[in-house]
């Protein structure tokens, strides 16, 4: 069998590294990628990225080299730090094909005996790199796949009751900081197809589901951050106060929103009720304010709290981001889950 080998830090995986992935797959019979912890370079946790190669490409074995060599050059003592580890971390593995485009691809093949197989090595196929990347994403996004890119973006969810400032917030924070916003699509929704002001529990469900899809969507076109006004528990909250219960498969929607946002802020009810038709008065915006915080307890989902008029909620806001990467511990003082 042709066994083909690639490695890397893929901090992020880009066009680049799948072109080099993709022309490994079509001349060997089974393909290993190593992928480096690379704590010096990236925040962006090496599961992450090895999971990317996996989701796009299922045929890959991709393992994980923890403790790999993080040191770099093209000295004979790097040199060999670099093929005793590999030798070491394969345990004999016979490899016929090693693909590169970087100048270590001579001597490692060699430690190898594998065939030097280089790929696009002056980046004149797929022009870009991952430091480019890094430096500026959204300008370079085109060269990153959607489910790479997506986990490059910072996700803000707004949640409170009706009549809290959640829109508003969303949309002026998108405009000022240059990116896009998510706008409610239940809202949307509710306007189009409610009876008596109801909604069934499937068409419930049908707003959760098109509400992701088209943030799904959106977070493509993001810069940064993506700004979300409510998400799954809100609908699930709609569904337990219309019917007592709610579709299950909103339930896991709702239960899953923990893990696809990054940031929750809770938009408090200390702001004026703007009355409109389509809302249901003062004495319930209170009671689901207080269904909704208590939800975030229920749920352990940490959030912040936002107070104050437009402008003192917005700077609180930036004041959070300014600092904040997703993939490492906010700040225990920033936290309010009471």
């Amino acid at each position: 069998m042709r066994i083909g080998l690639t490695l890397g830090k893929f901090a992020p995986l880009h066009k680049g590294h799948q072109f080099l992935i993709e022309r490994a797959l079509a001349e060997t019979d089974h393909l290993i990628v190593i992928v480096y912890d690379s704590p010096e370079i990236t925040t962006i946790p090496l599961q992450v990225r090895a999971g990317w190669i996996r989701k796009l490409y299922p045929s890959v074995e991709v393992l994980e080299a923890w403790d790999g060599p993080t040191i770099v050059g093209d000295t004979p003592e790097i040199r060999k730090i670099h093929e005793d580890f590999l030798l070491n971390f394969l345990a004999g593995r016979r490899i016929s094909h090693f693909f590169s485009s970087e100048f270590y691809g001579d001597h490692v093949s060699k430690a190898l005996n594998a065939r030097d197989c280089r790929v696009d090595e002056h980046r004149v196929a797929v022009p870009i790199s991952a430091t480019k990347i890094r430096n500026a994403p959204f300008e370079n996004r085109r060269f990153v796949a959607a489910e790479v890119y997506r986990d490059l973006i910072t996700k803000v969810v707004f949640l409170g009751a009706p009549s809290t400032g959640k829109t508003t917030l969303a949309e002026t924070l998108a405009t000022k900081m240059g990116t896009v916003w998510m706008p409610e699509y239940g809202r949307e929704y509710w306007e189009k197809h409610q009876q008596e002001r109801r909604l069934t529990l499937n068409q419930l469900l049908e707003i959760a589901q098109v509400h992701i899809e088209r943030e799904d969507a959106k977070s493509l076109e993001a810069n940064r951050f993506l700004f979300v006004d409510t998400d799954a528990t809100t609908t699930w909250s709609f569904s337990m106060y219309y019917h007592g219960k709610a579709d299950p498969r909103l339930t896991c929607l709702a239960d899953s929103t923990i893990n696809r946002y990054d940031l929750f802020f809770l938009c408090n009810d200390d702001i004026s009720y703007d009355d409109t038709w389509d809302r249901s008065g003062l004495a319930n915006r209170t009671i689901f304010q207080k269904q909704i915080h208590a939800d975030l307890i229920r749920r352990r989902i940490p959030f912040i709290t936002l107070q104050g008029e437009l402008e003192e909620r917005m700077q609180t806001v930036i004041g959070v981001l300014k600092n904040f990467d997703k993939y490492t511990s906010l700040p225990d003082n920033l936290i309010s889950t009471r």
